[in-house]
């Protein structure tokens, strides 16, 4: 058991910007979760930018938060080094225990920050995704390389979100100086409407097979794939229909030649109710280049409903080959073939789909990611 304090552990966590998305509703569930008698939960975090929507803006938080405009997204010499001495005197005027990082930059300055600290704060770094890998340039990741083995020293526990994060990231040499741990991302438990219900609500046909695809509309996702692999669907003459939430620069080109081959496909754009389009589909499906632990996988199982993806970074977490859905390439006739399999076949759904349900409710529950976030906190003041 941990040294009791006689109080709170203070932990302040760090975030760049809480633009809507995996993180940001992680982080939220999270904070609002911890017990207060054993954790005291800051959140510091800094500005989105005109083309994002800011999560805390809908979701009013239930916990401390500390809002320092000079944290942003974009890099500027001046606004990061103002974010870093307003991060050292929010860690100083709060007599933080634990400051605990998410993302690149925050990462960087509240690290950093809390090394020119006396008493210094324990440092813990969270990677949500496996930034190393598919979202830059190749010059680009050398950098973030030569960044993240830098700050090990200022590190005294790493959490990785996901398996193959962890092992993505121990490939290059982290995790040598400091402790890493791999947590897996937690959801309330929800109870989900009836299908037909919602079908009725949305509008959507009573006795068709849906495919849900939830995701940015952004080139990592691959929406492109989804396309593809539903146009073979549809010279296999294979009847489902297909519902796409997500917005981004990809969407009016990829509407326009969905429409172009008469697939059935809806785009929806971006959507606040993702849970009634799970309870509404049969299906869940991602085509990624690149995932940490899909949060719309997640969910999807949680619903019951059986899964599809594309086999990269952290989707094995949740994603058990032939046991809740198909792991395949990358190819969209593998993907076709997957999805073939599902839609045929209503029981095989019924079978996938409460196994997944299973899985979600043992590895990705709230009440674990938050147990184990405590726990963290509590072995660092052993």
């Amino acid at each position: 058991m941990a040294e009791n304090l006689g109080r709170p552990i203070k932990v302040l966590h760090v975030v760049t910007r809480m633009n809507t998305g995996g993180v940001a509703v992680l982080l939220d569930d999270l904070l609002s979760s911890f017990n207060p008698h054993l954790i005291e939960a800051t959140l510091l975090t800094g500005s989105c930018d005109e083309t994002e929507e800011d999560y805390l803006s809908i979701h009013k938080p239930n916990y401390q938060l500390i809002r320092v405009t000079h944290l942003q997204k974009k890099f500027s010499l001046k606004n990061d080094l103002q974010a870093f001495f307003e991060i050292r005197r929010s860690i100083i005027n709060l007599h933080v225990d634990v400051v605990h990082t998410h993302t690149s930059k925050a990462g960087l300055l509240g690290r950093l920050a809390a090394s020119t600290v006396k008493p210094r704060p324990f440092r813990v770094h969270t990677f949500h995704g496996h930034l190393l890998t598919g979202y830059f340039s190749s010059w680009k990741t050398k950098l973030v390389y030569s960044i993240e083995k830098f700050l090990e020293r200022f590190t005294d526990s790493f959490v990785a979100m996901g398996s193959q994060v962890r092992m993505d990231l121990e490939a290059i040499g982290l995790g040598r100086r400091a402790s890493f741990n791999v947590f897996f991302p937690g959801l309330p438990s929800r109870v989900f409407e009836m299908k037909a219900v919602v079908r009725k609500e949305l509008a959507l046909k009573e006795n068709e097979t849906y495919i849900l695809f939830v995701g940015r509309m952004t080139a990592i996702k691959r929406p492109d794939r989804l396309i593809d692999s539903i146009g073979e669907l549809v010279k296999r003459k294979v009847d489902i229909r297909v519902l796409a939430a997500g917005d981004g620069e990809l969407l009016d080109g990829l509407r326009d030649r969905a429409n172009e081959k008469g697939l059935p496909i809806t785009f929806l754009g971006w959507r606040s109710d993702i849970p009634k389009l799970i309870a509404a589909s049969d299906i869940a499906v991602l085509t990624s280049d690149n995932e940490a632990v899909p949060l719309t996988l997640i969910q999807a199982s949680m619903a019951g409903l059986p899964l599809v993806s594309t086999n990269v970074g952290s989707v094995s977490d949740v994603l058990v080959n032939e046991v809740n859905g198909y792991l395949v390439d990358s190819e969209p006739a593998a993907l076709a073939d997957a999805l073939q399999k599902l839609a045929i076949d209503p029981v095989l759904r019924e079978i996938m789909g409460k196994a997944g349900r299973e899985r979600a409710s043992r590895y990705f529950s709230l009440e674990k990611m938050c147990a184990d976030h405590t726990e963290l906190y509590q072995l660092l003041h052993r």
